[in-house]
């Protein structure tokens, strides 16, 4: 199966989008690892309908004017992984949760290691927002994008969010 792709331009850098027939399949960073999410050849798409949408209801997120996605999504992973991603859709815009929280959402409340491998894994970066994913002492945890992309679309969000663990300021972007 090939991959329909184009870029876009956001606030956080160049985000390359994929999509295949059955939906968006990933949202990935300027710098992503390419080991992260895997996907087969790639076709560039200039003008392609669910890649368009996608770009469009992303620049109304960053705009502040969407705070949900309404996309057909591709996740290509374990059943256990989807499982997590699928949970990451249920935190509301402006909320975090914790990995023991997804944990227990899934029904594995031993399982949080698990649910972090599983969310560093996310293909679908932003649409499936693993960046409201945050550690049990509410502190940032990894994330693809950067621990600065972090802060930056939870602060899109409305949250007071740290802004370095060694200064313990907060910043927060208004609308």
């Amino acid at each position: 199966m090939s991959y329909a792709v184009r870029t876009m331009n956001s606030p956080l850098g160049v985000l390359t989008l994929l999509a295949s027939e059955r939906g968006l399949s990933a949202v990935l960073w300027e710098n992503d690892d390419p080991a992260r999410v895997k996907r087969g050849p790639r076709v560039e798409a200039g003008d392609h309908p669910m890649l368009d949408e996608a770009a469009r209801q992303l620049g109304g997120y960053f705009d502040g004017t969407r705070q949900r996605f309404d996309l057909p999504l591709d996740f290509e992973g374990t059943d256990f992984q989807k499982q997590v991603w699928t949970a990451l859709l249920a935190i509301p815009f402006g909320e975090t949760r914790s990995y023991a929280d997804i944990a227990r959402a899934i029904g594995r409340p031993s399982a949080v290691r698990a649910v972090g491998a599983a969310n560093g894994r996310n293909p679908i970066s932003i649409v499936a927002p693993c960046h409201r994913v945050v550690g049990a002492d509410g502190a940032l945890t990894g994330f693809a994008g950067g621990l600065a992309a972090k802060r930056f679309l939870l602060a899109l969000e409305g949250m007071a969010v740290p802004v370095d663990a060694m200064e313990g300021g907060l910043f927060q972007v208004r609308m």
